[in-house]
Order: C-alpha cells, then structure tokens, then sequence
C-alpha cells in the first residue's frame, strides 16, 4: 500500500509552491498539472518539452540536468514529468504528487493518444509527428505499461518513502482522490 498524506485544506495549499508531479504514461499527469496550475495560480513547466531537440533527437543527459537546474531555480512552480532528475527535486520541490493510476487506465489513454492527439497536446518545438510514429509511441507505452506494470508501483512506493520526511508525498490512484486533492487547493 502506498499510502497518502493526510492535511487540512490551508496546509494543503501552504505548502504548494514547488510542485513535482510524477507517475506513469498515460497517468493524467498533464490534465492534472494544468488543472492545478490554473487553480494555484502556479507556473506549469512541462519538462517532455525541454526533453527533446528539434526534429525529436534526445537532449543529451547532461544537458538534460542543466535544463532542469534553470527551470526549477525560481521559487513557484508546478513541474510535470516522470523524468525529474532525483538529486534536484530532493533539493527544490516542497510537494511530490505520484499519480499512481492503474497501469490497465494508462494503457488505455496511451492507447487512444496514438489513435487521436488530444487538441490540448504541446510538442517540443521542431518537433513534428506524424500518425506512424505517434502510433509507435503511444502503443509503444501500452506495451510497456504492461510490461511494467509491477515495477513501477515498486518504483512509486521507493520514491514515497524516500521523498517523505524532505517534502510533503501525495499518493493518488484514483479519480476521487484526484479530485478531492484538486477540491482541497
């Protein structure tokens, strides 16, 4: 069980400046963050797009790292990513949000991305898509989803444990408990 931090509504929301929400593909992270962002007020860093050069070459880790230590030096900020390098976010978020939707739930959603980008979507700049390769992404994510899908709740519950005591850690797999964090900002 991975567990959740229980707080009053004003600790909740006293606590929300340095934002990092992470989980699986497919998870809802960008809906979440989005809605998050526009309730707080806080400014949405979607890392996927600092992640990738034109013509979608891989950003070399080190640089990777270097991207990550400029974006996240401001004081307020909402970040969206399962690529957050772990040193940084140990040393700059305040709140660790893991959406740990079922891996059959993300399964789905990137199943549906291949088919249909959703029209909010943001890619990279230089960086088209075309329908055969967001088709192999995205079912390439159902794929590993699958393949991971106990590794990844092991990878949830050691981010937790190891992330409590330095920030506040919510755990949310479901759409309540979404919801009733979004409700409590």
């Amino acid at each position: 069980m991975l567990g959740n931090t229980t707080q009053t509504e004003s600790q909740v929301h006293d606590n929300l400046k340095r934002i990092v929400v992470t989980g699986s593909s497919g998870a809802g992270k960008s809906t979440f963050s989005r809605i998050l962002s526009a309730k707080t007020g806080l400014p949405l860093i979607h890392l996927d797009l600092h992640s990738w050069n034109p013509g979608w070459v891989r950003v070399p880790k080190s640089e990777l790292l270097e991207k990550q230590s400029v974006l996240l030096a401001d004081e307020k900020w909402i970040v969206d990513s399962n690529d957050v390098d772990d040193d940084l976010l140990i040393k700059r978020a305040d709140t660790l949000v893991i959406l740990a939707t079922p891996w059959w739930i993300c399964s789905w959603r990137a199943f549906k991305r291949g088919l249909r980008r959703p029209r909010d979507a943001q890619l990279p700049d230089g960086c088209d898509e075309s329908l055969s390769q967001r088709l192999r992404d995205e079912w390439g994510i159902v794929w590993r989803n699958f393949r991971n899908r106990e590794s990844v709740h092991q990878d949830y519950i050691y981010l937790a444990s190891h992330c409590r005591g330095l920030m506040v850690v919510h755990v949310l797999s479901s759409k309540r408990e979404i919801a009733d964090f979004v409700d409590c900002v």
